[in-house]
């Protein structure tokens, strides 16, 4: 399917627009987000809509076609799809990240090529780190010269939105030893993307494996990311945004489902005194507090993003890259606590009915815990500690 050539998606142009077409969507998908989890139906109908919407493409620069609309913006599309569905959310999520390294990096050609197609309706994909090494840096995926030209071999997991995609960018190391990043096509010779994505949440996101087998790569689609390891900029920072509002969304529809389910369905503890549960002084406490939470993570995501949007309005140093990149931290944090919170509190407040298999609310729980577990909230907080007792500032890289 990811193959065929796309139809011309909408032309989205402005914030407003991409928000407002945001919103209509996530209220389609979120209508069958609990079958689909419940029998692991992969959202290929979902993502053509999507990309059909014109949304894969709202960060093209304006003088590429695109409408380069805030991060700000870009934050609340991602949080609004991800409470209708956070593996629909999460898909499109390395799109954005490459799209942002193509413009700190990209040569002008790859720029104009690659934004042209995004602009056109394919989707980028994503070939993630290496599974079964001492680190998520190690690789033993390689780009060979040969006779008969550039040659890709490797496999690599963690590949989510590779099974949708039209391109598939991944890291391999060159006849030096120097990190690369390679463009190939979803159909070309070699390539193979493999549905063995098997976690108990985020189900449907299909962030299973892809293997390249000598796969034939043109020069023109080769980034020596090494040759721009010093030079500040704000893919890693655009990549960790999206993550945490992919968990705010997860929070806030934990949060609607849980309301939902106490005004239509929960009784009132026995000692409460009252009639219906949404009369219960404990639970209203306990609900005014996780709107609390939620609030608090949402101003500090959009206050991060913000940041993002003023050091993407200058030349970017080394100074500013760093204060995007703690920026970002601070928002992945209560976004994670958020996230967790509100899919745990749904069934201490609903209470055991919501446990019930046919409600499919643990899914909630289920992809907080393993969505967040994507670069660990631990080294946020260390990354934070570290700058605000010593001045060090964040490594830059893809996490960060």
């Amino acid at each position: 399917m990811s193959g065929n050539t796309p139809l011309p998606p909408r032309w989205i142009g402005s914030d407003g627009e991409a928000i407002e077409v945001a919103t209509a969507l996530a209220a389609d998908f979120a209508r069958e987000a609990p079958l689909r989890d419940r029998e692991r139906r992969l959202p290929f109908a979902e993502i053509e809509r999507y990309t059909a919407s014109g949304l894969g493409a709202i960060t093209i620069p304006a003088d590429h076609g695109g409408a380069d609309v805030s991060f700000v913006t870009l934050a609340e599309v991602f949080a609004i799809l991800s409470a209708a569905d956070p593996a629909l959310g999460q898909i499109p999520q390395n799109q954005f990240g490459v799209v942002a390294l193509l413009r700190d990096i990209g040569t002008p050609d790859q720029k104009r090529r690659f934004f042209a197609d995004v602009l056109a309706g394919r989707r980028i994909g994503n070939a993630g780190p290496e599974k079964g090494g001492a680190s998520m840096l190690h690789m033993k995926t390689r780009l060979r010269q040969t006779p008969e030209g550039l040659r890709l071999s490797g496999r690599r997991f963690y590949s989510t939105g590779a099974l949708f995609a039209h391109w598939i960018p991944t890291r391999a190391l060159d006849d030096d030893g120097k990190p690369v990043q390679v463009w190939v096509r979803r159909e070309d010779l070699g390539v193979e993307v493999i549905d063995d994505w098997t976690s108990f949440g985020q189900r449907t996101t299909a962030s299973g494996s892809v293997a390249f087998t000598d796969v034939p790569v043109e020069p023109g689609n080769v980034i020596p990311v090494h040759a721009f390891a010093d030079r500040p900029g704000l893919a890693g920072p655009v990549s960790q945004i999206i993550q945490a509002a992919i968990d705010l969304g997860i929070a806030r529809g934990a949060f609607a489902d849980t309301l939902a389910f106490v005004r239509e369905r929960s009784r009132p503890w026995v000692d409460s005194g009252v009639e219906r549960a949404v009369e219960d002084p404990t639970i209203r406490h306990s609900v005014g507090a996780l709107a609390t939470s939620i609030h608090a993570a949402e101003a500090v995501l959009r206050e991060a993003a913000g940041v993002l949007d003023d050091v993407a309005a200058e030349p970017v140093t080394e100074l500013s890259s760093a204060r995007a990149s703690l920026a970002v931290a601070e928002a992945k944090v209560l976004t994670t606590e958020a996230a967790l919170e509100a899919s745990e509190a749904l069934f201490d407040l609903a209470g055991s009915a919501a446990t019930r298999a046919g409600h499919n609310l643990d899914r909630h729980w289920r992809n907080a815990r393993v969505h967040t577990l994507h670069d660990p909230v631990r080294w946020k907080l260390h990354l934070l500690g570290n700058h605000a007792l010593t001045g060090a500032l964040p490594r830059r890289h893809q996490w960060n």
